[in-house]
């Protein structure tokens, strides 16, 4: 579905909201949290970006329907939504893919979330950086740079709980310039680490990085939001597995990475700011 479809069919279904409530956009607007100028922003279609995760949660609960309805991911607007089969494949556009992530997060709130990147992970990157991984793939860099906005305002949310493992070699070689970073000027390199070491500091504990050995352990990039499913990353596509076994198996995969890290949470950004870029 195109970007802006997907803005319509939300507008259409805050509109609905608004009509079944009997509220005026005033008291609409504050039983969800939000002044009244971003309602209205919101009715006019003027953008096609989505509310805030903590938004679409308040409107969800306080109207009672489900994220899928709002979000346009289902035509049941029942707070269950529709029954998920074991395992799925989702794909689709760039905008869909960010609507999946919006959704999954949501779901997640309150809820740890365990992350293992497929590369430096998503809300640490620099635009710089950003620009420079999708012009390899031919993607559009401002989308992607919403979806890391997106991943840091939801980890800047009180509450929120992630953990990230990831490989030390990773970033040993970024601050080389080696493998799929080796047109990357240093300069840029530079600030890149820098800027993930100050986020580093400024999120923790809420958001806590793990380096283990990849020559010890190796994992595929997936995402456990919660109790509720895990994404695996394919490239341009998810396998997600729905099912309380399938999430809780994802979970001890990912306590082994910590348990063997070389690098705890704590530690973390002092290492990244020890690494020499050359």
């Amino acid at each position: 579905m195109d970007k802006r479809d997907l803005s319509r069919l939300f507008q259409e279904r805050i509109k609905s909201l608004l009509l079944r409530s009997g509220e005026n956009q005033s008291s609409f607007a504050a039983s969800v949290g939000i002044d009244r100028s971003a309602l209205s922003q919101l009715l006019s279609g003027q953008s096609t970006r989505l509310p805030r995760v903590e938004t679409l949660l308040n409107i969800a609960e306080r109207h009672s329907v489900s994220l899928d309805w709002l979000l346009g991911l289902s035509q049941d607007e029942g707070i269950t939504g529709e029954l998920r089969p074991s395992m799925e494949i989702e794909e689709g556009s760039d905008n869909f893919e960010r609507t999946l992530l919006v959704k999954w997060h949501a779901e997640a709130t309150g809820s740890k979330i365990r992350y293992v990147p497929a590369r430096i992970p998503d809300l640490l990157r620099t635009q710089a950086v950003v620009a420079y991984e999708t012009s390899m793939v031919h993607r559009d860099p401002a989308i992607q740079l919403s979806e890391t906005a997106f991943r840091l305002d939801y980890n800047r949310q009180p509450g929120t709980d992630m953990e990230v493992c990831m490989p030390f070699q990773t970033l040993n070689d970024f601050a080389g310039g080696c493998s799929i970073w080796s047109d990357l000027p240093r300069k840029v390199r530079q600030e890149q680490l820098k800027h993930m070491a100050e986020l580093l500091d400024e999120l923790y504990p809420s958001f806590r990085l793990y380096l283990f050995d990849g020559r010890e352990r190796f994992s595929v990039p997936y995402t456990v939001f919660g109790p509720y499913r895990t994404a695996i990353f394919v490239g341009e596509m998810y396998l997600v597995l729905n099912t309380t076994e399938a999430v809780l198996t994802m979970q001890r995969h990912f306590d082994g990475l910590i348990r063997v890290a070389r690098i705890n949470a704590h530690e973390a950004a002092q290492y990244i700011s020890s690494l020499k870029v050359t």
